[in-house]
């Protein structure tokens, strides 16, 4: 479906509010009724990307993540022409999400910023980029698989995600996603370790990507911001 440009990044802008702002959003509600089991913030965050990828899908891809657009990019799965303008529009819609946040519930627990409960800032690094992987390749079948019948595939990525945060949640927060990490942190005024999630989810993109290239691209079923991917 060709979708016009502006309108792809409405839609990233739309959905990475929606799911910062659903999943940040549990985690401060959880914080002022004394916390809440992992497992229950893993649905939280499953919920916060199954929705938006189930709205906005046919849109623009529904990324929602700086770390996805660069690795279907760096695989050939995405046009280059297109990230800097889905990065800004993902940016921008964390931010949104966020604020949305601050204003709905409160400011409190640093408004869901990803920060270390405990352990080495090394191991914090391979727990992010070790589920990253997992998000990136869950992405890499539904985008050469398509959705599938009753579009079931479409439930991947969140369960990638869901898996993070009930796993490593406790521990590193579980970002997974650059903007989901800037936008509290900035708002809040919170930036312990932040440079770790800025770099493991990136890096670990850049790792799938170069391992799992497509087998062929179709130029007649590119899907959305694939149009313009080289052959």
């Amino acid at each position: 479906m060709a979708t016009h440009r502006a309108g792809r990044c409405l839609a990233e802008v739309g959905g990475t509010a929606g799911l910062v702002g659903i999943g940040t959003g549990a985690i401060v509600l959880a914080g002022e009724v004394g916390g809440a089991p992992p497992a229950a913030l893993a649905v939280a965050w499953f919920a916060a990307v199954l929705v938006p990828i189930w709205g906005f899908v046919r849109y623009s891809g529904a990324h929602l993540n700086p770390a996805v657009t660069l690795a279907l990019a760096a695989s050939g799965r995405f046009a280059w022409a297109e990230v800097p303008e889905y990065w800004g529009s993902q940016f921008a819609g964390a931010f949104l999400g966020s604020a949305a946040v601050w204003s709905l519930v409160g400011d409190g627990h640093h408004l869901g910023a990803t920060v270390p409960s405990h352990g080495s800032v090394l191991g914090v690094f391979f727990a992010e980029a070790g589920f990253t992987a997992l998000l990136v390749a869950a992405v890499f079948v539904l985008a050469d698989r398509g959705e599938g019948r009753f579009r079931w595939r479409l439930a991947l990525p969140p369960a990638a995600v869901g898996v993070s945060t009930w796993v490593i949640g406790p521990w590193t927060g579980s970002s997974l996603n650059p903007a989901r990490s800037v936008a509290p942190a900035v708002l809040s005024g919170t930036y312990t370790d932040l440079g770790v999630y800025l770099l493991a989810a990136p890096l670990a993109a850049l790792a799938v990507a170069a391992f799992w290239r497509p087998r062929s691209v179709d130029v007649t079923d590119r899907g959305v911001g694939r149009a313009n991917v080289a052959r």
